[in-house]
């Protein structure tokens, strides 16, 4: 009898079930972020008339069989001509169902289950597999890692919620998000300083971060004009929140993890109020959610006080502060602070942090197995003891097979660690990493803008000798005087790649040529990407020129003047529709607009177009919020 108290002691762990569901609906309101603005940019992105068409995409393939051309390409896509579709309406189901999938879980958690999460997952990654170079940003392999992971997490055997009690499985599967959690973090701070980016090292990296950013919001101007020193302790403080404090989540004591989630969701805030990171930070703070338990949303059981512990959890943080801050000195006027510390120095402390994150790691989950094994036998009759074990047997083998392979981009950041993991570990990397179940994240490893941020402007004419009148883009920068708007959690891919294309030069960007021949025909999918033309007919030449931007001063602004730019070069020269040049670069890549063969059931054009006219008239972050609240009103009547 002793035995099976101290078994039962020991086998005890915090209640997650309804953190969990929590967590599952704050998942699938990023999808559904994700699949909206997906959806608004398709004819313009991906249509047949679009920059990128996605049937090129198919088209390459020259396999003959269904399942030779899933292998070849993984996409539902391919099914496409068997209901009565083409790809460009194909798109349009996808982006749609998934939309109303993550709907549906987000307004009710009792089908947050593993058939939903692996149709939003699949639908995604459908999507992804023909977005080509507009999905490129981290924030699409994370959601498709959380997707993943969602696979394990939400339930599907009535074991995991039989009696409405918590499976042993549990604690172990929602293990998973706070170690992707902490990778993300963790590298996205250590490769800045590994970097060697002297901005990253004498902290001044955020003097100019808010002017090179992408897509800056309006309080990104303000952000860039904060006194020196200010900059310098928010990028300490940036520092401490994504190296250090994340070794806090793996702390057994619940207070110190809401500590550490306290203060990583004041870094996230100032993140979202200044900079337009589509829906990255969402899911930060989706996987934050694993931070907490049970206890925090029901209360604690009668009779337990934790005072003691979170007084302990207080010291643990605020020694951990004092600790890094040792690391820093306040030397000179204005106390402005700098690392006392050498690169080499860190070079080798990462090393060893790197180390301790799997020892952590691998000791905490190994625990949580081990209590999982014994609480499978502690309830009910033999053979559903046996049946429990098994699951948690094989969810134990899961979750230890993705922690095992997540180690590979975790130890690349440094080149002793990675040299120190068997071959078995890294083959089941590449075939996770290949489906983006598991990802290398970290990548700001330079400080961009630093003499102002490159910025590509487009701009047309009828005759070469000018006037050239510019287009203006709905969110990049481009006319002075217009203020940037709020736009995450829509991701704006093609303002977005503007961006990247500027650090680059025209010739690795076929996109960008092929976004100018769309121009030159006018075509009006492509053209509601930017907003509007000034044009009332596609003027005959087009050509790009690049300035450079800084951020107006004090004065300036005063003339509601937010940039000043200076001109740097032709970017590349003026093109009509019919130039040799331009049509053969874009035949040599199937970039060319062609009209689809594939006929399209008439109910599905017919109810798809009516759609596609219902949605135009809300710009799409908008459509987003609508959707948000319409699912928090659900919610709220329910």
């Amino acid at each position: 009898m002793s035995f099976l108290k101290y078994a039962k002691r020991f086998s005890s762990t915090t209640p997650v079930k309804y953190t969990r569901n929590i967590f599952l609906r704050a998942v699938c309101v990023v999808y559904l972020f994700a699949f909206i603005s997906f959806y608004v940019q398709i004819p313009g992105l991906y249509g047949d008339n679009g920059v990128l068409p996605a049937k090129s995409v198919l088209e390459n393939s020259k396999h003959k069989t269904l399942s030779t051309k899933v292998h070849y390409q993984p996409t539902l896509l391919w099914l496409a001509p068997y209901l009565g579709l083409d790809t460009n309406y194909a798109l349009d189901v996808l982006a749609l169902l998934g939309a109303f999938l993550a709907f549906s879980g987000f307004v009710s958690y009792k089908i947050c289950r593993l058939p939903l999460f692996g149709g939003l997952w699949s639908l995604y990654f459908s999507l992804y597999q023909v977005g080509q170079v507009f999905v490129t940003s981290q924030w699409d392999d994370l959601l498709l890692e959380v997707g993943f992971l969602c696979l394990l997490i939400a339930p599907i055997l009535r074991v995991r919620n039989s009696g409405g009690k918590q499976s042993p499985i549990d604690p172990v599967v929602f293990w998973l998000p706070l170690w992707l959690l902490f990778r993300f973090l963790f590298t996205t701070g250590v490769v800045k300083l590994l970097s060697g980016d002297p901005k990253w090292w004498d902290l001044s990296a955020l003097g100019y971060h808010f002017q090179g950013m992408v897509l800056p919001t309006p309080l990104s101007w303000y952000a860039h004009h904060l006194p020196e020193v200010a900059l310098k302790y928010a990028m300490l403080y940036a520092n401490i929140c994504e190296i250090a404090f994340p070794f806090l989540f793996f702390v057994p004591i619940r207070s110190t993890r809401y500590i550490a989630f306290a203060a990583q969701g004041v870094l996230q805030f100032f993140i979202i109020i200044t900079g337009n990171f589509s829906f990255l930070n969402a899911l930060i703070l989706a996987l934050m959610i694993s931070l907490f338990d049970d206890y925090y949303f029901i209360g604690e059981p009668k009779g337990k006080n934790s005072k003691g512990l979170t007084a302990l959890s207080f010291v643990i943080f605020t020694c951990t502060l004092l600790g890094i801050t040792t690391l820093c000195t306040f030397p000179g006027k204005g106390y402005i602070p700098t690392f006392t510390f050498s690169k080499e120095e860190f070079k080798m402390a990462s090393f060893f942090m790197v180390k301790a994150s799997y020892y952590i790691g691998f000791l905490t989950l190994a625990i949580l197995m081990l209590k999982s094994f014994v609480a499978s036998f502690l309830d009910g009759n033999f053979m559903s003891r046996i049946f429990r074990w098994i699951c948690a047997f094989l969810y134990a083998a899961l979750a230890f097979l993705v922690f095992s392979a997540s180690l590979v981009p975790l130890y690349s950041h440094h080149p002793t660690t990675n040299n120190t993991l068997s071959e078995q570990v890294r083959t089941a990397f590449k075939r996770l990493h290949k489906i983006h179940a598991i990802n290398a994240y970290g990548q700001a490893k330079s400080v961009t803008g630093t003499d102002g941020r490159p910025e590509i402007v487009l701009e047309g004419s009828n005759h070469l000798e000018g006037p050239w009148t510019e287009y203006d883009f709905l969110y990049k920068p481009g006319n002075v005087n217009h203020s940037l708007p709020f736009v995450a959690p829509h991701s704006p891919r093609l303002d977005w790649q503007m961006w990247s294309a500027a650090h680059s030069t025209y010739e690795k960007q076929p996109w960008l040529l092929s976004l100018t021949h769309r121009l030159l025909e006018g075509r009006p999918e492509v053209l509601a990407l930017m907003g509007s033309s000034p044009f009332e007919k596609p003027p005959k030449y087009i050509r790009a020129t690049l300035y450079k931007y800084k951020f107006s001063d004090w004065t300036q602004r005063k003339t509601q003047t937010w940039w000043v730019r200076e001109r740097v070069r032709e970017y590349f020269p003026a093109f009509t529709k019919d130039s040799p040049t331009l049509v053969d670069y874009l035949r040599a890549r199937n970039l060319m607009p062609t009209a689809s063969k594939q006929p399209v059931n008439p109910l599905w054009k017919q109810g798809l177009d009516a759609i596609r006219k219902s949605t135009v008239q809300l710009e799409a972050s908008l459509l987003i919020w609508a959707a948000f609240t319409a699912g928090c009103a659900v919610i709220t009547i329910r």
